[in-house]
């Protein structure tokens, strides 16, 4: 019985890569310094996988930024901007495409799938002119077969590379990149001979989008693409990977009856009727289903016993030689290795499982069915899954009582927002235009180093609060000297937006090093939510207040929502997520009355990852937003028609749920605007009425490149196109963290100026 893995952790189990992409970035190391650390990560992880006897090890997962941008490389289809002539796409065009620099802006960039991950939309016309210019897939599996290790190459696939990419600027809306497949199936051709021709012997297509709610010229074009490449495929084996979710029934027919293409492989974690679907219609003889048991999504260690049932009715159907042990995605979205994992407490340990130990969990199910059963692993497991069950640190009675008394009612503020905002305004007098910024500012090595040495106590609470003190006044004064109107504290307190929270909560567990890649270099570090939440004691409001004593204007007070909370972190499986979004909303709550309270006029609460979650199929979105928007509106309910509450969005399509978006009441929202090319601004052009203040981004903060003046006002301008003047704000996309000071300070000046402008553009109209 074979053995195989979608796709692994890049970053490296300490973030290696992060750590030399950033200082190759910086100028501090060279291209080949890079690529050192990145060979010697690929090594290892094929390796791992080796030697704990997986048969189908997965190459060119590995990437530099994200796998779509490997894709767009591969075909050549650079974007004019970025000025490429041609040849083997280097590292300057690669990461100028991913970053921007200097004198052009980034690609933009979004959520892959309902994921945390993002990738880079390819930006495509009817006169991309494709060529192959990355040979990386081959480079890979030769790297690999030098180590005498045989893997399988890894490629988007035509249609699903296509259905992520948008029309580039220039290009009429209207047009579809779906129409250029003949255009990039000769590249495709082209790979393909190369891995041929170096000896591999399997080859995966990674099709996603095949899980969506597709029209049938979208299922049409999967015909069309793999019956092209069929002739491409003689002497190899080629299978259609798929993840997230269950496959349509159309869907699943279209594929399972391509005749160039080995096998299938199906997530039946997410895909929940994927087994009920494969009983029913059948599989076909002859081909090979990978079949996606252990969750690659998520940290708790497989219920092995459960899974072997689920194995064992597939084998029935397809036949023992043609069924394959798998992830149920690339296991990239989980934490690397629990052995790193040295100061988690013992019990909660034993409930769970990352990257490396789902490699082996993989590998002792295909074993099992082999007949080689490991009875001791097996029994360990078994033994884990009912502490689980069984443990009291799990539930608590009194949560799941105030979560329940939550039925009956939408809590909605009593009065409407536009009576709201003319509250507000009397008590905070803004200007029109007015400015502020989403909440983090740079995290400075000295800062980093000052959250360590506290949590080491290696210096005392007083030094820490002293220290932290001192970066908030810095903050404050910036941006008084800056002239913003409405201040943030800069979060010098928070590692992470999410982690800090679920550290001061109940039902939260941490690890060291349990990172995860979100974009590039950026890593994230999941809470574990293993039991009912509580906020046992107040998070924020000594920040706050602090920072708002420094100050006579409104200082916002920061917090992280429950619909983020939740998809930002590794939730529980044993309840409904809405469960336990309900318990954490009730936990900010409480905080933001604490807030309001302590004199906090301005409070916002994030819900980055609103959109994030939303599932992938129509048929199950509506259940979702509703619990989502209630969510958010349970937390800020009860405050006073004086007190503004704000929220934040960010890259994500937020256009299909605008209409979520107003249902959730927010006196302001700030959402990013200006990396996805100003496609908000659409929905409001095609008549969509927002009554709420509104703060579209005016400039990309996950680029180095600074925009002028001229270039914010005039997005400012395309706003007020759309929007009422009196319920505009100027912001950036999102929050600074990732930023340097010596980029934060010309941008926010120019962002400020450009606001001036505008007023008094407008003042001289009236």
């Amino acid at each position: 019985m074979a053995s195989h893995i979608v796709g692994y952790p890049r970053m490296g189990p300490k973030r290696e890569l992060k750590f030399a992409l950033e200082s190759f970035w910086d100028g501090k190391s060279s291209a080949d310094d890079l690529q050192k650390v990145a060979t010697d990560l690929r090594c290892s992880i094929w390796k791992q996988m080796a030697d704990a006897g997986i048969k189908y090890i997965p190459s060119n997962t590995f990437s530099y930024y994200d796998q779509v941008l490997d894709t767009t490389a591969m075909l050549g289809a650079v974007p004019e901007r970025y000025s490429y002539t041609g040849g083997e796409i280097g590292f300057d065009i690669y990461f100028s495409m991913a970053r921007g620099n200097a004198s052009v802006p980034a690609m933009e960039m979004t959520k892959w799938f309902d994921t945390n991950y993002h990738f880079i939309v390819p930006e495509l016309g009817p006169n991309t002119k494709f060529t192959y210019s990355s040979h990386k897939a081959v480079s890979e599996y030769k790297e690999a077969k030098a180590l005498g290790i045989e893997t399988v190459p890894v490629l988007i696939g035509p249609v699903t590379y296509l259905l992520l990419s948008k029309p580039a600027k220039g290009v009429e809306k209207s047009f579809s990149p779906l129409s250029l497949l003949g255009n990039i199936l000769p590249i495709y051709k082209e790979v393909t001979a190369e891995l041929k021709a170096a000896g591999a012997s399997w080859i995966q297509f990674d099709e996603p989008t095949l899980v969506m709610d597709l029209e049938s010229h979208q299922l049409e074009a999967f015909t069309k693409a793999y019956t092209e490449l069929e002739s491409s495929f003689s002497g190899l084996n080629v299978f259609i990977e798929t993840y997230f979710a269950d496959v349509p029934a159309e869907a699943y027919k279209t594929i399972t009856a391509l005749k160039g293409i080995s096998g299938v492989g199906l997530d039946l974690i997410r895909g929940t009727k994927t087994l009920d679907l494969v009983k029913s219609a059948g599989f076909p003889a002859g081909k090979y289903l990978f079949a996606g048991v252990v969750d690659g999504r998520n940290i708790w260690a497989n219920d092995l016993a459960s899974s072997l049932s689920t194995l064992q009715a597939l084998e029935a159907i397809v036949g023992k030689d043609k069924l394959v042990v798998s992830t149920s995605c690339s296991l990239m979205h989980t934490a690397v290795d629990l052995v790193n994992e040295t100061k988690l407490d013992s019990e909660i340990k034993s409930w769970l499982a990352f990257a490396a130990q789902k490699v082996v969990e993989v590998n002792a199910m295909a074993k099992a069915l082999a007949g080689q059963k490991d009875e001791a692993f097996f029994s360990a497991n078994a033994a884990a899954q009912s502490s689980r069950k069984s443990s009291p640190r799990v539930t608590n009675e009194e949560v799941q009582k105030a979560a329940a008394a939550l039925k009956g009612s939408d809590h909605r503020r009593v009065t409407n927002v536009s009576a709201r905002l003319d509250a507000q305004q009397k008590k905070l007098n803004l200007p029109i235009l007015p400015t502020t910024t989403i909440g983090s500012f740079p995290q400075t090595m000295d800062l980093r180093r000052v959250r360590r040495e506290c949590k080491a106590n290696k210096i005392s609470e007083e030094e820490y609060v002293k220290a932290i003190k001192e970066e908030i006044s810095k903050v404050v004064k910036l941006q008084e000297e800056l002239d913003i109107d409405v201040l943030v504290h800069g979060e010098p307190e928070r590692n992470d937006m999410v982690e800090y929270f679920g550290e001061q909560l109940s039902g939260f567990a941490f690890t060291v090093n349990g990172w995860v890649q979100s974009y590039g270099s950026r890593c994230v570090k999941p809470p574990i939510i293993y039991g009912d939440v509580s906020r046992p004691k107040a998070m924020t409001v000594f920040w706050s207040k602090m920072a708002q004593s420094m100050t006579a204007r409104p200082m916002k007070g920061m917090l992280t929502g429950p619909v983020t909370i939740l998809n930002w972190s590794f939730v529980r499986n044993d309840q409904p997520r809405f469960e336990t979004c309900y318990q954490i909303a009730l936990a900010i709550k409480k905080e933001v009355e604490d807030l309001e309270a302590a004199g906090i006029q301005v409070i916002q609460i994030d819900e980055a990852a609103l959109r994030e979650g939303l599932p992938l199929r129509k048929s199950e979105q509506a259940f979702y937003l509703d619990w989502a928007v209630h969510s958010f509106r349970i937390t800020n309910c009860g405050v006073q028609d004086t007190t503004q509450i704000h929220t934040h969005m960010c890259y994500s399509n937020f256009n299909d749920i605008i209409h979520s978006i107003i249902d959730m009441d927010a006196d302001v929202i700030t959402i990013e605007n200006s990396r996805s090319d100003e496609k908000l601004l659409s929905v409001f052009r095609e008549g969509v009425k927002y009554g709420a203040g509104i703060g579209p981004g005016v400039y990309d903060i996950h680029s180095p490149r600074i925009p002028s003046t001229e270039e914010i006002a005039d997005r400012i301008n395309k706003m007020l196109a759309v929007l009422e003047t009196n319920i505009l704000w100027v912001n950036p996309d999102c929050g600074l963290k990732t930023r340097k000071y010596g980029e934060v300070k010309p941008a926010l000046t120019n962002m400020v100026s450009a606001a001036k402008l505008l007023r008094t553009q407008l003042a001289s109209t009236k």
